[in-house]
């Protein structure tokens, strides 16, 4: 198996990105003000509360775009509220010729949207798409969608702005990670789960364009819609840990794939790293054993299923089936492969996991 992951930053350039939004926080949180609890309500004149909006300045900055917007329902909901402001219902969608991300798909079909694809990994098929059937918007998943996936997010943008039609970057698993998200590279939105980044239930991030990050706010009337203070504040410690830990846990990766692709565990045929959807080794096993090996990884301490996918709680190794996506782009491959993502954990905690799970599946 080939893939084409996205290129992590090196312990420093993580590093460097961390100062930078410590330093933007500062610009906007004077003295005290970040250690208060965050406040509460619908605020006259800005109809939410004030440290939310004061983070959601923060987040716009830290990503160098016009507007930020703190959503309820994590990265699912920052994608709704994004397609909604880029889309009315029945309207034309174009997006990536592979399997659509199951909750995104959910949206797609709740909105009647009409769905246009195009293989974004061929240069020039984006711009036939959009000329013969003329797409209100373009929808780009950063990380992949299929082992296959080798497109540029930079390249694909570029050929969309072209053709002068929106786009709305999901940017899950990709940000703190790699060196800029969707609006740094032209989009019209970017969006992403907090949850995944360290940061509290529920709370998704829309950053982008002043006028259409303005309509999703323009929907958040009531109380019940915002996000309040104290969660905002919570989404700005995570986010300062998320790209040094990240870094940390790519470099876990990549030693283990060297390790494994020489041969420290015969059982095991190949590994390769792969953005499917989070950054995860993928390993293949020489036999169908992979649903076996999952069962006794678990007893041994590995997390069985994602929580957030690299959220706060996910701190043991995770061992887990293939990612939806990869198994209808690949299928048999789930009896022979699983994903395993170190999360915080080292390489020597991976390989005792793996080859203690290995060696009683083999002798049973």
């Amino acid at each position: 198996m080939e893939t084409y992951p996205l290129q992590s930053l090196t312990l420093m350039e993580a590093q460097e990105k961390q100062f930078a939004l410590v330093d933007t926080l500062c610009r906007h949180f004077p003295g005290a003000d970040f250690l208060a609890g965050g406040d509460l309500g619908l605020v006259p004149g800005l109809n939410q509360p004030r440290v939310t909006q004061r983070v959601e300045q923060v987040l716009a900055d830290a990503f160098h775009a016009e507007a930020a917007v703190l959503v309820q329902g994590a990265g699912t909901g920052a994608i709704r509220a994004g397609l909604c402001a880029l889309l009315k219902p029945g309207q034309r969608l174009l997006v990536h010729d592979a399997p659509v991300y199951p909750t995104t798909a959910c949206i797609i079909e709740q909105m009647g949207i009409e769905i246009i694809r195009a293989d974004f990994n061929t240069p020039g098929a984006i711009t036939q798409a959009i000329a013969q059937h003329h797409p209100q918007a373009a929808l780009v998943q950063h990380t992949r969608q299929q082992p296959r996936d080798s497109y540029s997010l930079m390249v694909v943008l570029e050929e969309i702005a072209h053709s002068g039609v929106p786009t709305l970057t999901d940017d899950n698993y990709a940000v703190m990670k790699v060196d800029s998200i969707g609006c740094e590279c032209g989009a019209t939105l970017s969006t992403f789960s907090c949850f995944k980044l360290f940061g509290p239930e529920g709370v998704g991030a829309v950053v982008g364009e002043a006028d259409a990050i303005a309509k999703i706010r323009s929907t958040l009337y009531s109380g019940g819609s915002q996000i309040q203070g104290a969660q905002a504040l919570e989404v700005l410690r995570g986010l300062v840990f998320a790209p040094v830990m990240h870094a940390v846990q790519a470099g876990v990766s990549e030693r283990l794939l060297a390790r494994l692709n020489g041969g420290s565990l015969p059982e095991v045929k190949q590994a390769v790293i792969a953005n499917a959807q989070s950054k995860v080794l993928i390993v293949e096993f020489n036999h169908p054993i992979a649903g076996r090996v999952l069962e006794e990884a678990h007893k041994r301490g590995a997390l069985p299923y994602p929580v957030g996918a690299e959220s706060k709680y996910e701190i043991p190794p995770l061992f887990y089936r293939l990612s939806g996506t990869f198994r209808e782009a690949a299928p048999g491959l789930e009896q022979y492969a699983i994903r395993i993502n170190p999360n915080r954990s080292g390489e020597e905690t991976v390989l005792r996991i793996l080859q203690e799970s290995i060696g009683q599946v083999m002798a049973g």
